[in-house]
């Protein structure tokens, strides 16, 4: 019985260390305020799941909203001026 093997070279050029890279992480940090504000929204939606939303849920939700969508635009001018690559 002849055993197989592999006639070509591995398809990565390198092998994966499983950290991320410094270009990862750079882009990460950046994120970051963005990444956030969505938790909070997360956070503010799952309150209300099991119960009638009160209008201080709407407010903390409006809240977190407007949030999102303030570093979602702060995220989007960063890379619009050219500062993300």
């Amino acid at each position: 019985m002849k055993t197989i093997a592999a006639l070509q070279a591995a398809v990565t050029a390198a092998p994966f260390d499983g950290e991320p890279s410094d270009a990862e992480l750079d882009a990460i940090d950046r994120e970051l305020p963005a990444i956030l504000a969505d938790v909070d929204l997360l956070d503010a939606q799952i309150m209300t799941i099991d119960r009638t939303p009160t209008e201080l849920d709407h407010q903390r939700i409006r809240r977190a909203r407007r949030r999102v969508l303030a570093a979602r635009r702060d995220l989007a001018n960063l890379q619009g001026a050219g500062e993300v690559a």
